[in-house]
């Protein structure tokens, strides 16, 4: 079920992923929409590292909960791990980049 929460799929997909991606040493995902613009938002996407899951629960920030009220821009947001390009012109898809290292 929806909510009235911000972001766009782009967003949504890397907070789906801060879980899976919790302890990894080493990772990096990044998903982006190439139009700068993810859903209705000023934010590209956002970037999820091993470490994110143990960063929001320092900060109070619930996965489960922004994902239930389909809320990744604020949980981003607080973490400060939204990628902001401002609008590039073109829309050609989606990006997703995992790399680790």
């Amino acid at each position: 079920m929806k909510s009235d929460g911000k972001g766009g799929r782009n967003q949504e997909f890397a907070l789906a992923a801060v879980d899976t991606l919790a302890g990894l040493k080493d990772v990096m995902l990044i998903s982006i929409a190439t139009d700068g613009e993810d859903g209705p938002t000023d934010a590209a996407g956002a970037v999820v590292t091993g470490e994110s899951a143990q960063r929001a629960e320092s900060l109070g920030v619930s996965v489960a909960d922004h994902l239930s009220r389909n809320d990744a821009y604020s949980f981003f947001e607080a973490l400060g791990d939204l990628v902001h390009t401002g609008p590039s012109g073109t829309n050609v898809n989606d990006l997703v980049l995992c790399f680790a290292f």
